[in-house]
């Protein structure tokens, strides 16, 4: 018996390698001059250019709002939906097709007020969306109303001529609460700080939930200068790492130590105070990372970096999952059956 000839194997084709140019758009980009925005959306082109995703498989999906024109400046597919409904409509999407990469533009208004309900369901639901919140404390796009983040006490010609009276919400705190298994937050300027978080959201199996700090020189100009300004950041910023204790300030001297069940600022070398009494970040324990979203200027410095980083089942896992379980106990489905089941009548 003769042997068949072994037919030699395709090689498959190699990926595609992309450049920033390739997520840009003919469209003009419409934004104020020097808003925080465009910091973000050039640091996005960048990383989606090196993620090595195929372009043709990657959409941006927005709301309302000026962080909402993405889908207009990528490009990849995308889809301008309507207000608050964009991880409504990022969820049926990526239920639809799995093999999408599926990227959500919003803002701290279009999010967490009218957006609120939307926002929660598909981070606890585990959809393996990536949520980019722009969070400026305003509604820019509407002229300048207090926004669900808006400082407490901030007057505001157009909408709190005495103050506001809320209470703002900490979206770090309730990305965490819905369950989201990435969770971080960065700043507009911070452009190799952003370009790292967004590519480990972009490789992260599950929700992925980023909060960038983003100024608006119209309507809140200077929001986070007394903690991001390049003078200030080393003294106000915790650069959250895995495994690492809670340092920082300008010359490394100071950390934060739980005092019971309470967080507190110390400086090393006080007291006898060493790096091994401070706390040490783990992405993994959701309940230190709740701890770290409270702890806020001035009391605190700001957290930057990544807070949660788990992994659990999809929603489209555990559907399947579902789906095959009662496959083994009930066999194949039979539509007729079920159509033609029960309670029946001729209609003549």
């Amino acid at each position: 018996m003769v042997a068949p000839t072994q037919q030699p194997q395709t090689p498959a084709p190699a990926a595609k390698k992309y450049t920033k140019t390739d997520f840009q758009t003919d469209q003009e980009v419409r934004w104020c001059p020097g808003c925080g925005d465009y910091a973000i959306l050039n640091v996005a082109q960048q990383v989606f250019a090196q993620l090595g995703f195929p372009k043709h498989k990657m959409v941006m999906i927005s709301g309302i709002g000026c962080s909402s024109r993405f889908p207009y400046y990528v490009n990849t597919y995308g889809f301008h939906t309507i207000h608050g409904r964009a991880p409504a409509v990022a969820t049926g999407l990526k239920l639809a097709n799995p093999e999408l990469q599926v990227w959500v533009a919003t803002g701290d208004g279009d999010a967490l007020s009218i957006g609120g309900n939307h926002l929660t369901d598909p981070l606890r639901r585990h959809v393996h969306i990536k949520v980019l919140l722009f969070n400026n404390r305003i509604y820019g796009l509407t002229k300048g109303q207090y926004s669900p983040t808006t400082e407490l006490g901030k007057q505001n010609d157009k909408s709190a001529p005495f103050g506001t009276v809320d209470q703002p919400i900490n979206p770090i705190s309730l990305a965490l609460a819905s369950e989201a298994t990435f969770v971080a937050r960065s700043v507009d300027v911070y452009s190799k700080h952003l370009m790292e978080i967004l590519k480990k959201a972009a490789e992260h199996k599950g929700s992925a939930f980023i909060e960038i700090y983003q100024n608006c020189n119209i309507f809140n100009d200077h929001a986070f200068d007394d903690f991001t300004e390049r003078e200030k950041r080393d003294e106000w910023n915790i650069n959250l790492e895995h495994g690492k204790p809670l340092i920082f300030g300008a010359k490394k001297d100071k950390g934060v130590r739980l005092n019971g069940l309470k967080p507190e600022v110390v400086t090393l070398g006080q007291n006898g105070i060493t790096e091994k009494d401070l706390i040490v970040h783990d992405e993994h324990n959701q309940s230190l990372a709740y701890l770290l979203s409270r702890l806020n200027y001035p009391n605190f410095p700001e957290p930057i970096g990544v807070f949660r980083n788990d992994t659990l089942p999809s929603l489209h896992e555990r559907v399947e999952g579902q789906i095959a379980e009662e496959k083994k106990k009930k066999g194949e489905g039979d539509l007729r059956k079920l159509l033609f089941a029960g309670d029946m009548w001729e209609v003549k």
